[in-house]
């Protein structure tokens, strides 16, 4: 019999850790763009247009000059976002970058894919490989490459790396 001491946080805890996701999400997605937005609205407003006659003749009330801001920034923040993603380069070597900086791309995340998806595509490898070696259906480069994907498989199983992450993780 052996002793296993698991530390398992309060509810109180977990409601607390929610929260603070939750407050963190709402501020930094919702709330900081809307005040962001309104923030720039009237420093625009007061600032520029209320020193420039021409302008200012244009939109003597702020409401107006809020109203078409919104109407003419919020379809072309949307073209500007699709431009982003959809026909430039920028996204997708924002990804890259995201992919090659995350060590988790370069070993087994702990859980289930390191402690029975990635036995299990061992155990049949493994068996795959020797029913091929039995038959004489495979060749010296073929048996090459799968004895060097039971080393990768085995390395990862054993908390290594494959490749090179940009920075080490902390096992």
């Amino acid at each position: 019999m052996s002793l296993r001491l698991e530390l398992k946080p309060s509810y109180a805890a977990l409601l607390i850790s929610r929260a603070w996701y939750y407050f963190r999400l709402g501020y930094a997605t919702y709330l900081t763009f809307l005040l962001g937005y309104i923030s720039t609205l009237i420093t625009v407003y007061y600032l520029a247009i209320k020193n420039i006659p021409d302008l200012l003749d244009l939109f003597p009330h702020f409401v107006p000059f809020a109203i078409l801001a919104t109407v003419i920034g919020g379809p072309l923040s949307v073209a500007i976002g699709w431009i982003h993603l959809k026909r430039s380069n920028l996204y997708s070597s924002e990804a890259d970058i995201s992919v090659e900086s995350n060590p988790w791309n370069y070993k087994l995340p702990p859980g289930y894919s390191k402690d029975a998806l990635y036995p299990l595509l061992l155990a049949e490898l493994r068996i795959l490989h020797r029913l091929a070696l039995k038959e004489s259906i495979i060749s010296d480069s073929e048996k090459n490459e799968l004895d060097s994907l039971e080393e990768k498989f085995q390395t990862l199983l054993n908390g290594g790396y494959l490749g090179t992450p940009r920075r080490k993780m902390d096992h």
